[in-house]
């Protein structure tokens, strides 16, 4: 059996060491990292270098795609494609399709934001590899982590380390998998 390095679990006393701690690794390089907390930390985004997310501008396109191809099919059916004259009225009344264009921009912009958020997320992901830790089942109630991808550029095992507990890390922990050859 052969162990693969997967990254490096540090736990930290409290929140505001997490915070710290992820501005010292966004700024020595580190990209490929993620903060654990059972509580979101304000200013957290802002100290790891996250962009914000595309999913406003996705959600809010697909909505006005969605109006408009309501407002499209139902302009074309009344007036063009099947034109009534009832009471009167023009065969292009908008405000009859006042109901359902709202309702398809709600139901595009809902859908849009579930596979959105889904394929922005990468999931369904089943296992990460910091469950094979024991400590990280803290994380839901009382424990503070910073995980280190291995597949990031900057990572190097041992200096790493040093480093995480150069932050104010309690304990790091180097995080493996066994492969059968």
């Amino acid at each position: 059996m052969s162990e693969t390095v997967l990254g490096l679990l540090a736990e930290f006393p409290d929140a505001g060491k997490l915070l710290q701690a992820a501005e010292k690794t966004a700024a020595a390089g580190y990209k490929k990292f993620d903060c654990h907390s059972p509580f979101p930390i304000h200013g957290m985004d802002e100290a790891m270098k996250l962009k914000r997310s595309p999913l406003g501008w996705m959600v809010g396109v697909m909505a006005l795609a969605g109006a408009a191809a309501a407002l499209v099919l139902q302009g074309w059916t009344s007036a063009v494609d099947y034109p009534l004259i009832i009471s009167g009225k023009p065969f292009f009344s908008y405000q009859a399709f006042v109901p359902v264009t709202f309702g398809l921009a709600v139901l595009a912009g809902a859908l849009t934001s579930v596979l959105g958020m889904i394929a922005l997320n990468r999931l369904p992901r089943f296992h990460h590899p910091v469950f094979y830790s024991d400590r990280f089942s803290r994380v839901s109630s009382d424990g503070f982590f910073i995980s280190l991808d291995g597949t990031d550029p900057a990572f190097h095992p041992e200096e790493s380390r040093s480093f995480l507990l150069s932050t104010g890390a309690e304990h790091v922990e180097l995080i493996t998998s066994e492969k059968e050859r």
